[in-house]
């Protein structure tokens, strides 16, 4: 295929404003190949995706964040990102103990359906590393102390890898520890995790065990970005599976696991694919 601009934007609702960035685009020879955009009738903001082809588009691709910027930018109080399908986003992995998760990221991405890299995992355990070497790709281990002392040491070994690595974004697999703010604000909304959500929602110790001893009839998980409060931002993708009375916390915990692993996949495949833009404490994910 050929390489294309993909074009994120959001700015204030008003008339002619898809007209004039569709203008724009076709007026220096573009050829467009998607579109898709959404309203927010509430706080009146516009929302769009458009992509198009880069041959024969007479703006040097170096400079088309600058034209844009230029003509749009102030007069629409417009916040954007350009993108280019020829350049594949580099995704760190973070795990703990937890292989399922991992092993689902890492047969996608062999299998050849993201248009990524994936130069390292990270780990506080050993226990993963034969899934690492059995698709060869680095795996690095910092043991956090259970009193998190070496925490800030940890994290900054972290940070230097993933600057030497020159990574997109970060997909915590299970990872069982905390990010620090630090890390957060280095990687804004570029941070993926995935975790249980139950209905009702049980937190602490063995959740799978406390839906069990509820009799809960649905369980489910949730994969969002991660902010500076535990487990409360933008929400990328959700998913529910039914339960009875005859599931065990083993056939629950199956289940859970199976669910947080197509979650989360599907959150990661947005965000490789360009179609995630956040406002506020959401986000609109175009189709």
């Amino acid at each position: 295929m050929n390489s294309s601009a993909i074009l994120l934007l959001n700015c204030p609702d008003h008339q002619g404003i898809i007209t004039e960035v569709t203008k724009f685009i076709t007026d220096y020879q573009g050829n467009i190949i998607y579109l898709d955009q959404y309203v927010d009738t509430i706080d009146k903001m516009l929302f769009m995706r458009i992509e198009w082809e880069l041959d024969g588009f007479l703006i040097p691709r170096d400079k088309i964040k600058e034209y844009f910027s230029t003509l749009f930018s102030h007069r629409f109080q417009m916040e954007f990102n350009v993108y280019f399908s020829d350049v594949k986003p580099r995704m760190a992995i973070f795990v703990s103990k937890m292989s399922h998760c991992l092993y689902d990221l890492l047969a996608r991405y062999k299998a050849g359906d993201w248009n990524v890299d994936i130069p390292c995992i990270i780990s506080n355990h050993e226990d993963l590393r034969y899934v690492a070497d059995q698709f060869d790709i680095p795996y690095y281990v910092w043991p956090v102390n259970k009193d998190h002392s070496n925490r800030k040491e940890v994290e900054k070994a972290e940070m230097e890898l993933l600057r030497k690595e020159n990574i997109s974004f970060i997909v915590l697999a299970r990872y069982m520890q905390i990010i620090s703010d630090e890390m957060i604000k280095e990687y804004p909304r570029h941070i993926i995790n995935i975790h249980h959500s139950f209905l009702p929602a049980f937190i602490g110790a063995n959740p799978y065990r406390q839906a069990y001893e509820r009799g809960v009839k649905i369980i489910g998980a949730t994969c969002h970005y991660v902010t500076e409060e535990l487990d409360a931002g933008p929400i990328i993708e959700q998913d529910v599976v039914r339960i009875t009375h005859k599931d065990t916390p083993d056939s629950l915990r199956l289940k859970g696991r199976d669910l947080e692993k197509i979650v989360l996949s599907r959150g990661v495949t947005k965000h490789i694919e360009r179609k995630i833009l956040t406002y506020k404490n959401k986000t609109i994910i175009f189709g």
